[in-house]
């Protein structure tokens, strides 16, 4: 049987924690992917764009004119064209003198003339070269993840893939009761951070197993999902310090305290607790911001709003507070013991810093947003 694991006489403070899994790292090498699969990722620096669309371009069905002959023209006072005009669609390079073109409709072709019945102003049904897209402009920025509207871009720049940096996640899920929620919640998590993410199951919930599944090759980040508590059935961190380091056992956070963080290797490892809230916790506090750095994602939004009632949190320990706008306020959710249901409806998270006794009503508070 293997003997329960005992948490450190002192918690380890989140800063701590979190500053040594950060401790040595850098952004992932940048990849090239082909665009539907870099929806979702991390842009890397990529090469200034060329003007789109290169030359003026109608804009719509019509005739092409210049403007400036077109001056004084009017359904009453019908201006005769002596040259038949040029007829565009919608898409065609306009011809060379032309820079405004005209729907059918104010064009009297019934006589023996050609006769404009509406002036027109320069540029107007026309779509400038660069209108779209301004030369020496970025598709995305760097740092930011890759939306369907970046996807738009490129594919109007003609390109088909952009470079992107994809940090491969691996998931070891410990065997335990009922189904594996809580994998299912971290990986697509990840994949939604843009994470290249890998699930694998332990054979069996002993330190020996769970060793065995700790396979750090080819791996950014390692995260565990349960195992790491104090029963007599928890062999998670048992197996860390196996294969590898245990930094910390035991993190001033609630909930997720008894979540672990290590190394093996140089690949940092993170032991999240098998209960939803308590994953939760941790990924947001200390798997989240690994993988932002990974990345080399720029910081998180958030969104600053007076609370609407005082958050009250003991001291010692940083507590994750659930949070929903409600007439430009925060109004708390959960405080520490998070329910499912709290966590589906919250719009943002903070934590509460363990040196702090909480928030007074009214106090402006940042919120990291949970939906994009």
């Amino acid at each position: 049987m293997t003997s329960s694991q005992r948490l450190p006489s002192s918690l380890t403070s989140l800063d701590v924690a979190l500053a040594a899994l950060l401790r040595d790292l850098a952004p992932v090498a940048p990849t090239k992917l082909p665009l539907a699969e870099a929806l979702g990722c991390v842009a890397a620096e990529m090469p200034p764009l060329k003007p789109h669309p290169l030359l003026d371009i109608a804009a719509t069905d019509g005739w092409a004119l210049r403007a400036n002959d077109l001056v004084g023209a009017s359904s009453y006072s019908p201006l005769p064209l002596t040259i038949p005009p040029v007829w565009v669609e919608a898409g065609d390079p306009m011809p060379e003198t032309c820079d405004c073109v005209l729907d059918s409709d104010s064009v009297d072709q019934s006589g023996p003339l050609i006769q404009i019945l509406a002036e027109a102003i320069p540029g107007q049904g026309v779509r400038r070269a660069g209108g779209d897209i301004a030369g020496g402009t970025a598709v995305i920025e760097a740092g930011r993840r890759v939306l369907p509207r970046d996807l738009l871009i490129a594919r109007a720049a003609g390109l088909r893939e952009l470079s992107v940096r994809r940090p491969r996640v691996g998931i070891v899920n410990i065997p335990a009761a009922g189904e594996a929620v809580t994998m299912q919640l971290i990986a697509e998590s990840a994949r939604k951070a843009g994470a290249d993410v890998t699930c694998v199951g332990a054979a069996a919930r002993d330190a020996r197993a769970i060793a065995k599944a700790l396979d750090t090759g080819g791996f950014d980040l390692l995260l565990t999902i349960g195992g790491s508590g104090v029963g007599r059935t928890d062999a998670t961190v048992t197996a860390l310090a196996q294969r590898g380091e245990v930094i910390a056992h035991g993190i001033a956070l609630q909930p997720g305290r008894t979540t672990a963080v290590g190394r093996i290797d140089r690949t940092p490892v993170i032991a999240l607790q098998g209960a939803p809230d308590q994953a939760f916790a941790a990924w947001w506090t200390l798997a989240l911001p690994t993988l932002d750095l990974l990345s080399g994602r720029r910081l998180r939004k958030s969104l600053e709003l007076p609370l609407q009632r005082k958050i009250a949190s003991g001291v010692g320990i940083a507590e994750i507070v659930l949070l929903q706008r409600k007439q430009g306020t925060w109004v708390t959710l959960a405080v520490g013991e998070l329910s499912l249901d709290a966590i589906a409806r919250a719009e943002a998270w903070l934590a509460v810093p363990g040196g702090a006794e909480g928030f007074a009503a009214g106090a402006p508070v940042d919120g990291y947003m949970l939906r994009e």
